[in-house]
């Protein structure tokens, strides 16, 4: 089995694709799905979120929203919204955000090659998460949600996607959020041997984001091949729908700490305390790290900058050395008494892309005590961690921009 391989794509047609194009399922919450569905019978959120077409008080995971899913996906169908390409391709997905451009390929990637760890993980997954996207790619037989995988920049690859990206897209759409999606269709032959090729001879391919859906995927075909006595390993259950995109083009934001209280210290005895491991200053503005363990820290209507001293960086484990994992372990741990970030409900976590006044205005609202704002993890450390086997601490890193809902699909029967 290849590492990937081109599918026949579930697309919207020209007519309907803005209309049907809608953010990731998992960004937002059902109220705000269903306010951003008003008016906008195709959004792919019908989909994706489909307890918005169920009384307000549906729990998200019940079996109801599963079937108005597999309901409205149906209908999409149905009406022709949504139509399935007769030939195996790969697509050419560009994602436009401001000044920051990234081209990838959009391809179904091998289960097995996820199993034995040829595409790597960096995260934990949790088990409701996964068991509802099984319970959703069950419902529709489809997978709809792609994962965001990242190879290493290949000179072939990059060169046929420039190449096939010089020509009139088949989808141009530029969705509420500013963010422009570009879709082409790789339809030539040898290209399409060209970019199988190339990919087989890679070493790895990196889950960026999309952990939960790449696990159920694999947890989906498990399933499917123990209930299919004539098994081949061609079935479009052993590969799952993802848009891969060069290492070299990852934007990735700042993943931001708040913390509901002070772990019994006022201010000064935690900046006091805080000074045992950091250098301390008192900043004018609001604290944007500009390199690595640095960290901003909002605390009673002021902000200060913080620098880890260089010898508690231990530069030669993945894991600790990151900036997440520095500010944990000599910060958030031992003053904050915060030990499982995962579970504990006193801290929580800003994506960069909601700014630092987001940070201010949690403190200063009094639901959060203090701030930390953070330098980005670097795409380089992702791959080191995933390189070694090891697993990053919970939101290390906020991608940009997220991919479309709805744009390309996979059909598994």
């Amino acid at each position: 089995m290849s590492l990937i391989r081109p599918f026949a794509g579930l697309r919207p047609t020209a007519k309907f694709a803005d209309a049907v194009i809608a953010p990731p399922y998992d960004v937002l919450n059902s109220s705000e799905a269903r306010a951003q569905t008003v008016g906008k019978p195709w959004s792919f959120l019908h989909v994706s979120k489909a307890e918005i077409d169920l009384p307000e008080d549906t729990d998200p995971f019940d079996a109801s929203v599963y079937t108005k899913s597999a309901e409205n996906f149906n209908r999409m169908l149905a009406e022709h919204v949504l139509v399935q390409g007769e030939a195996p391709c790969y697509y050419v997905y560009r994602l436009k955000m401001g000044k920051h451009v990234q081209t990838g390929i959009a391809a179904v990637a091998s289960v097995d090659a996820y199993d034995a760890g040829r595409i790597k993980k960096h995260e934990f997954t949790r088990p409701v998460k996964e068991d509802d996207r099984v319970r959703q790619i069950d419902a529709l037989s489809a997978q709809t949600g792609p994962v965001f995988l990242v190879y290493r920049a290949n000179a072939v690859v990059d060169a046929i996607l420039v190449e096939v990206a010089a020509n009139s897209p088949d989808m141009d759409v530029t969705a509420d959020s500013g963010v422009q999606h570009t879709l082409w269709v790789i339809r030539d032959s040898d290209q399409i041997t060209a970019i199988t090729s190339a990919f087989e001879a890679m070493d790895a391919l990196y889950v960026a984001d999309g952990h939960h859906r790449s696990a159920a995927a694999s947890r989906v075909a498990a399933a499917r091949k123990a209930s299919n006595p004539a098994h081949t390993g061609n079935e479009a259950y052993n590969y799952f729908l993802s848009v891969i995109f060069p290492h070299d083009q990852m934007y990735i934001l700042d993943y931001n700490r708040v913390v509901r209280d002070l772990n019994g210290l006022d201010a000064n005895s935690l900046i006091a305390r805080i000074g045992e491991s950091f250098d301390v200053e008192m900043a004018d503005e609001p604290v944007h790290p500009e390199c690595a363990a640095s960290f901003g820290m909002y605390l009673d209507g002021s902000w200060y900058a913080l620098t880890i001293r260089e010898e508690l960086v231990p530069q030669d484990d993945p894991v600790a050395r990151l900036d997440v994992s520095l500010l944990a372990a000599n910060l958030i741990e031992p003053l904050l008494g915060i030990s499982d970030p995962r579970r504990d409900p006193r801290i929580d976590f800003v994506g960069g892309i909601r700014g630092l006044s987001e940070l201010e205005k949690r403190v200063d609202s009094g639901e959060m005590a203090v701030a930390f704002s953070m330098f980005p993890t670097s795409m380089d450390d992702l791959m080191a961690v995933a390189d070694s086997g090891e697993v990053m601490p919970p939101k290390s890193t906020w991608f940009e921009p997220k991919l479309a809902d709805g744009v390309v699909s996979h059909l598994l029967d």
